[in-house]
């Protein structure tokens, strides 16, 4: 008798175990898939917006010269730290840890706030190089500057965070016209000049996506300078190439930058209106929208390609390169435009 009960618990014991066994397998499969889920929805960059009505919504429907930009750069931080999983470059856990094509996403729109506020600080809101600059953008610009990849101590949104309230501080001071301490300057000057750091941008983008299937490049580090001189010898020709691992990389960054850049020309086509249209210039500005804005369009293949330039496969690197190089070559004609008298 007490050997048949040794066996039937040790029966038991085994079957006990096995169903905890399955439990926790069954939980495990149960997490990978709502972190795939998560993933999937956590990866679908957010939607564009309207420039002139979140300065309209920013300002209680009163915006003055400046609101537009300003409105639009905190509505992308916004964008930036309140979209569906929140600021995920800097996450150490799942499945936000498993993403990057979502984080370099944000670092090409990052890179465009970076730029901008800038812009902001050195050039939209002073007069002239000799006067001072607004002490929010003073602040502000440097902590847009935090290193995106920091998670505690502190993390990468908390910078952000301060220094989204910081722009509003300024937008705030720039709407109200009992306070003239707060300016937005909108000269075709300061315009050429910010317009020269996205054209810089744009050209190292069009570069790193076409070098998708390598080349082969002439060295043209020095050309048209017979005394120019560089820190270090360069061979004459070299092979470019991007990594395997790091094309849908420079693909989703290049879409990051093309969506913010999208928001802040329609912004300054707001607020440097009368500048453009006093060197007929808004049709050019316009052109370089419509040419960034094909580059938004749906991806229907579950992964960039890397096909050859007439492979059999496609190659959405080089589809994208094109893109942004028009886009550059027009930003470059529109600054010729602003320059002239």
């Amino acid at each position: 008798m007490e050997r048949l009960e040794r066996i039937w618990l040790s029966i038991w014991d085994r079957c006990c175990t096995a169903k905890k066994l399955q439990f926790v397998v069954a939980a495990i499969l149960l997490w990978l898939l709502i972190a795939l889920g998560l993933g999937i929805y956590w990866s679908q960059a957010p939607d564009g917006f309207d420039v002139r009505t979140q300065a309209e919504l920013q300002t209680g429907g009163k915006p003055v010269v400046g609101t537009h930009t300003v409105g639009t750069l905190i509505h992308m931080t916004e964008t930036l730290l309140d979209k569906p999983g929140g600021y995920i470059s800097n996450d150490v856990f799942p499945p936000g840890l498993w993403l990057d094509n979502m984080p370099s996403w944000e670092f090409g729109v990052l890179v465009q706030m970076r730029d901008m506020s800038r812009a902001m600080r050195k050039s939209f809101s002073r007069s002239q190089s000799q006067s001072t600059e607004d002490p929010a953008l003073a602040k502000a610009e440097p902590l847009l500057h935090f290193n995106n990849r920091n998670w505690i101590l502190p993390s990468s949104e908390r910078e952000y965070g301060k220094a989204l309230k910081l722009l509003r501080d300024y937008r705030d001071r720039l709407s109200d016209t009992s306070q003239p301490n707060a300016q937005f300057y909108a000269r075709a000057d300061n315009l050429r000049d910010w317009l020269g750091d996205v054209s810089t941008r744009l050209g190292s983008l069009s570069q790193r996506l076409s070098a998708s299937v390598g080349q082969r490049r002439i060295n043209t580090d020095l050309a048209g300078d017979s005394a120019g001189r560089q820190s270090t010898a360069a061979a004459g020709e070299m092979e470019v190439k991007t990594p395997w691992l790091e094309i849908d990389n420079v693909f989703y960054e290049a879409r990051g930058t093309a969506w913010a850049l999208i928001h802040l020309l329609e912004a300054v086509e707001q607020d440097f209106g009368e500048a453009l249209e006093k060197k007929n210039a808004r049709a050019s500005l316009r052109q370089i929208i419509r040419e960034l804005e094909a580059t938004q369009s749906g991806i229907w293949s579950p992964m960039i390609l890397n096909g050859s330039e007439f492979g059999f496969l496609a190659n959405h690197s080089l589809v994208m390169a094109s893109y942004i190089s028009r886009a550059n070559a027009a930003i470059i004609d529109l600054r010729d435009l602003l320059s002239q008298g």
